[in-house]
């Protein structure tokens, strides 16, 4: 990929002033764009590098310890056209075609807006009040739609619904950005991960061709096109977003304790035991971590249903991690790692965001346990 190196160097810089603005970076998509990176899931045969996850992860946390905000939009568009290069994709396929020939000629993004005020994430089931009215030829589409990750910059949006049938189909229908009937109210104020802009989409009678219904089923189904294959993408990839500013938070630190020398010490922090010690915990965390995320990563490329079974998992740790290594560099430097003049400050906050994606962790929990007590989880 041209200049990557540059571009993130680029993205790093700029990462502080987008959070603290809670301002959308469109400039770092057109940059990563013209790096190759936004076509780093596509086929090749539509002009992409046709990369598997492994690749992909290793991208995406570069992308994350550069701004994790930029890196999530990205993880989450990869992750989708992803999907959609797989031969079992449910789209049309002159849909897919459109959507991917978008991609190549910009940075066209794309992401699902899938939660709602009542139900919530509809990863825990339940029918969405989002509904696709039919009409002739399409769909008018009504409800509102919440944590939209990315909504500025979206060329594309699968959106969750309902249809108006008796018996409801419910999947995602594809909402090409300003064409009408839907407006975005600016509700993201965040304690972290601010410049993702996960603001509210309101849809109005926005209308949606019949071809647009790409992913629909009866309800009670399960879901079409999230089957463990996306669902391992989709758990390594958030994980390697917030291993990505772990190693960030474990950067600076490092730094400060070479330049910090206090006056009754004489010489740096990092030259005494109990911060090498610390430094070396973090060390072990984030080593944990990268390993994890190398394995789940091989399994989904591979097809191992079984390893695939357990990314779940490898999300929970490798967040989790994250988290610990964050706040053990906080501890260590006390008082100037909360001054939002130290770019520590932002990372503690972008890393607690790692908790709520989906799946979380009672979720990836209750599913392990159940799943290694076998017949005596339901006796």
């Amino acid at each position: 990929m041209t200049g990557l190196d540059e571009v993130l160097a680029g993205i790093a810089s700029r990462a502080e002033r987008h959070d603290r603005e809670g301002d959308f970076a469109f400039e770092a998509f057109e940059d990563l764009h013209a790096a190759g990176v936004l076509a780093l899931t596509l086929p090749r045969e539509a002009g992409g590098r046709g990369a598997g996850l492994a690749e992909t992860a290793a991208v995406v946390t570069a992308v994350g310890r550069a701004d994790p905000s930029v890196a999530l939009v990205t993880a989450q568009y990869l992750m989708t056209h992803a999907a959609l290069a797989r031969p079992d994709n449910p789209w049309p396929a002159h849909v897919r075609g459109r959507v991917q020939k978008s991609a190549i000629e910009g940075p066209a993004l794309v992401n699902a807006l899938r939660v709602e005020p009542d139900l919530g994430t509809p990863a825990r089931g339940g029918l969405p009040a989002t509904v696709a009215a039919r009409e002739d030829g399409g769909y008018r589409l009504t409800g509102r739609k919440t944590y939209c990750t990315g909504i500025p910059g979206l060329r594309w949006m699968l959106v969750w619904a309902r249809t108006d049938d008796p018996e409801p189909l419910v999947g995602s229908f594809l909402v090409e950005a300003g064409g009408g009937g839907y407006r975005v109210e600016r509700t993201w104020d965040h304690l972290g991960m601010r410049a993702t802009r996960s603001d509210d989409v309101i849809f109005e009678g926005a209308w949606i061709p019949g071809d647009h219904a790409v992913e629909v089923a009866p309800a009670g189904m399960p879901p079409t096109g999230r089957g463990a294959t996306f669902m391992g993408w989709n758990n390594v990839l958030i994980g390697a977003v917030y291993h990505g500013v772990a190693q960030a938070a474990r950067d600076w630190l490092i730094e400060y304790l070479g330049e910090r020398t206090p006056a009754n010490l004489g010489r740096p922090l990092a030259t005494l035991p109990r911060f090498q010690a610390a430094v070396g915990e973090i060390e072990a965390w984030l080593l944990v971590s990268d390993r994890l995320l190398e394995s789940a990563a091989r399994a989904v490329d591979d097809g191992d249903e079984a390893a695939m079974a357990r990314s779940g998992l490898a999300k929970h740790t490798v967040t989790g991690n994250a988290i610990r290594s964050v706040e053990a560099a906080l501890a260590l430097v006390g008082n100037p790692g909360l001054s939002r003049a130290n770019p520590l400050e932002r990372h503690y906050r972008d890393v607690l965001c790692g908790r709520i994606h989906t799946p979380q962790d009672d979720t990836v929990l209750t599913g392990a346990g159940v799943a290694a007590l076998g017949p005596r989880a339901h006796s």
